[in-house]
């Protein structure tokens, strides 16, 4: 069985450790900001210029003027800042985010991402996506490790335009946790019930398997 996006995220959120400063971004790596591990203290960042961002409010305790960068209602923590999108650029830029957590199109196994354009669909615009990862210490991916007609999206050289290029550490997909290093994909988790093989044949690019591999567990 495939992970749902909340169980990426439960399982991102271990990679928290305390004292982090931790960048958000939009889709599943928000809901990380509703698992952080009790017993540590996460100061969460959000581009649009809080900094102390809690997780999403109870159903009718929405606050409409308090929004994350994806224009979704959160809370804010006690003691939490807002401030302008130049000094919360400069706070990222001047790489004061200890991790950043990304959804991405496409993966490849020497670290390149693409997350911010599927040419001939209209996009926005990039978003902060390209300065945090430039600056972020360490760079974790959420993501669905095909598409919806099966086609891997964990490669040997993306197919859209580049977000950064060799900045990608993890990668936390519905099928598996996988490290990126120089030998390529390497897999550290499966999903429960996902075989190595399953995982095998859904990844295009180099797949590192270094004896067992434990199920995650939740």
């Amino acid at each position: 069985m495939s992970l749902t996006k909340e169980q990426i995220a439960q399982r991102i959120a271990r990679e928290l450790q305390d004292g982090y400063y931790v960048n958000l971004g939009i889709g599943i790596p928000t809901l990380v900001a509703n698992y952080i591990p009790e017993g540590i203290e996460v100061v969460l960042q959000s581009e649009n210029g809080m900094l102390g961002m809690g997780a999403f409010p109870e159903k009718g305790h929405a606050d409409p003027d308090l929004i994350n960068a994806g224009k979704q209602t959160v809370t804010i923590q006690p003691g939490g800042v807002f401030f302008d999108s130049a000094t919360s650029f400069a706070m990222i830029r001047g790489g004061h985010v200890d991790l950043t957590v990304l959804g991405a199109f496409e993966v490849t196994d020497t670290g390149d991402i693409a997350s911010w354009k599927i040419p001939g669909k209209m996009v926005k615009g990039m978003g902060g996506a390209m300065d945090l990862v430039a600056a972020a210490k360490n760079i974790i991916v959420a993501m669905q490790h095909t598409s919806k007609d099966g086609q891997s999206k964990l490669l040997k050289t993306c197919t859209l335009p580049l977000t950064g290029v060799a900045c990608v550490k993890k990668v936390v997909t519905d099928l598996a946790v996988l490290d990126i290093t120089e030998e390529g994909f390497v897999l550290l988790e499966r999903a429960p019930g996902v075989s190595v093989e399953d995982i095998q044949k859904a990844t295009e690019g180099r797949l590192v398997i270094k004896g067992a591999v434990p199920e995650m567990q939740f």
